[in-house]
């Protein structure tokens, strides 16, 4: 098909899939730990038989919050379609891939790349049972994708705390016929430059699908929500801020242990990263490098970033204005559907806002082009 705005960075979490899916199948000894949906005093919600709260069905975000009018203007502007009003009704459009291409086409998108549930099920503290979920979500995945497949390109979500699990799901995902890996990013995890990584990093580069990490809040869910009234929204405040920002420590920890130079075919993409704090970031990799890191890698890392690296935003002021900096061909735009920092049903209008003076074929490469041939859509 023809695509003329590929969106980069969408989203399928919890709160739109079908509530029955986790414990229909689940494998005998885990049931009793997974997701459901059940009824309430206050209406239906997601939780667990501990009691973990994980969502109001066909509410706002990942974490499936309560839609309160007025609080943010963008998550307005999505209520105004009647997205959470049929979410009540039991109308999961993000979460059914006929409706979801009736959303994307309100927008303008052609065709888009689906992150999918690592942060809400870390909720669960449960490893295992967190793991039994991804693997059960990359198995519905397959299918919701297979509809579109020109369309929707699902992201394979990876197990958590467990590096030769992930490596073992990379390949089954890959056998599956998923197009692309997702891995969680998150505080208590070992960092990126440890050689305990070096089995994922293998078989990454042996299927050869592009692996993602997408951004995480620079304050613990946990800690904010101990929080009450405007506590609790100064807390939130500052971790969107700066929430996307904290990437750097993945970048710099892939880039600084070689991965990149010994996996040459491996791809990176960072969802929802923005890209106007990058320039300063990979001028600072530079500048360490050639002043005391030369013995690390051959490459300077901004040479391994435009070679091997893209980054999705929405709405960037910044970024537009380096985009030498960076190399526009790293560069993905995405509307981060359905979620409360995203653009749609509006991203015509922030993609005119940002993207105004700049020349129309580099702002095709940004909106189309890059992600088209990153993920293999052809015209």
């Amino acid at each position: 098909m023809q695509y003329r705005r590929i969106s980069a960075d969408c989203h399928l979490d919890l709160p739109w899939l079908p509530p029955e899916l986790f414990v229909e199948n689940a494998s005998r000894e885990l049931k009793d730990r997974m997701p459901f949906v059940e009824d309430g005093p206050e209406g239906r919600k997601w939780t667990t038989k501990s009691g973990t709260f994980m969502g109001i069905p066909g509410a706002v975000g990942s974490v499936g919050a309560p839609f309160v009018p007025g609080q943010n203007y963008r998550v307005d502007k999505m209520a105004e379609t009647g997205l959470y009003d049929a979410g009540k009704r039991g109308e999961r459009r993000p979460g059914d891939p006929h409706l979801r291409i009736k959303e994307m086409e309100k927008d303008g998108v052609d065709a888009e790349i689906i992150f999918g549930i690592l942060g809400v099920v870390s909720r669960l503290e449960d490893h295992e049972a967190a793991n039994e979920c991804l693997r059960i979500y990359n198995d519905f995945l397959k299918e919701f994708c297979s509809h579109y497949p020109e369309r929707q390109l699902g992201l394979a979500c990876l197990p958590y705390g467990d590096v030769e699990e992930a490596a073992k799901e990379v390949y089954r995902v890959a056998k599956l016929g998923l197009r692309g890996l997702e891995l969680s990013c998150s505080w208590d995890m070992e960092p990126m430059w440890h050689p305990m990584w070096e089995p994922l990093w293998k078989a990454v580069n042996d299927v050869q699908l592009p692996l993602h990490f997408h951004t995480f809040p620079a304050i613990p869910q946990k800690v904010r929500l101990q929080q009450q009234g405007k506590v609790r929204r100064m807390a939130q405040f500052t971790s969107v801020a700066g929430f996307q920002m904290n990437l750097i420590n993945i970048i710099a920890a892939v880039i600084g242990a070689g991965v990149l130079e010994r996996y040459p075919n491996i791809r990176l993409g960072f969802g929802e990263s923005g890209i106007g704090w990058l320039p300063y970031a990979l001028d600072r990799m530079d500048f360490e490098f050639e002043d005391r890191f030369r013995d690390l890698m051959k490459l300077k890392p901004s040479e391994y970033w435009r070679r091997q690296c893209k980054a999705t935003f929405q709405f960037d002021r910044i970024g537009p204005k380096l985009i030498e900096e960076m190399g526009v061909e790293t560069l993905m735009w995405g509307s981060d559907y359905p979620h409360p920092d995203g653009v749609w049903p509006e991203s015509t209008k922030y993609i005119e806002e940002q993207f105004a003076g700049l020349p129309a074929d580099t702002i095709h490469k940004i909106t189309c082009e890059n992600a088209a041939k990153f993920y293999g859509f052809t015209n």
